[in-house]
């Protein structure tokens, strides 16, 4: 645990209205509408699931939502912390989860924000194995605004060792297609694929809301094609290379 940091579940009224207060900054949302109100946080943790807050001394620094699943899974709704609490905050999820007896835990994330994508697949050693199309139609928050919200699907074996899924080295590699910015796209050899995502999709939203809409269609593609050739996220690399290899290669 990080110094001075402290992680607990929140069940009452005011530090769960902090919580929605916390995500409506993150998302850059007016308070008056945050996207998880504290009302639907409170029915979420009477219906069993978990809130989870980081506090940096006395500040909020991190939250997180799960919920069960069917079976032995558990679903993680929205998870933010400060620079160096993610980790912690994801394991302190993991440690509820796993005292339900759950094995798996997933959630969704935008697979262009690289740096989401290099926590997920490689800190954490999840698997996107899912590519969801403009999932939750148009968005309105200060983040999203303006794009198309699509989203990758990570599998978190709670259990299990971190793995490594191999290598995320596409240099050498052929490249298969253009990006919006005239640079690679895709390369590709015998067993793997690599695709690049956009330094930093945010920014990008904000200054050229068409290029990051042309790069969401470019990942777009490549994404559904290969999943629907038997392909998964197992790697992302510091310069913004995801890494699909075929499902039985993983491990």
């Amino acid at each position: 645990m990080t110094a001075g940091v402290t992680l607990r579940t929140v069940h009452d009224v005011a530090g769960l209205a902090a919580v929605a207060d916390y995500f409506s900054d993150v998302w850059r949302t007016p308070r008056t509408a945050p996207p998880y109100p504290a009302e639907v946080l409170h029915s979420l943790v009477h219906a069993g699931g978990a809130v989870h807050a980081a506090y940096d001394g006395p500040r909020l620094a991190g939250a997180a939502v799960a919920v069960l699943g069917a079976g032995d899974s558990t679903y993680s709704l929205v998870a933010a912390a400060d620079r160096g609490l993610g980790h912690e905050v994801k394991l302190a999820q993991r440690a509820w989860a796993q005292g339900r007896g759950a094995r798996t835990m997933r959630w969704t994330f935008d697979p262009l924000v690289g740096r989401n994508a290099r926590f997920n697949l490689a800190k954490l050693g999840a698997a996107g194995t899912e590519y969801l199309v403009d999932f939750y139609g148009p968005m309105a928050d200060g983040v999203n605004d303006g794009d198309e919200s699509d989203r990758l699907t990570v599998t978190w074996e709670l259990g299990a060792p971190r793995r490594s899924y191999g290598t995320t080295d596409h240099q050498g590699a052929p490249v298969a297609g253009p990006a919006p910015d005239g640079g690679p796209l895709v390369r590709r050899d015998d067993r793997r694929l690599w695709c690049r995502v956009p330094d930093d999709v945010v920014a990008l939203r904000a200054a050229d809301p068409a290029l990051a809409l042309r790069w969401r269609h470019a990942v777009r593609e490549v994404f559904v094609a290969a999943f629907a050739d038997g392909f998964r996220a197992t790697g992302m690399s510091r310069d913004g290379w995801y890494t699909l290899s075929r499902a039985e290669e993983g491990a």
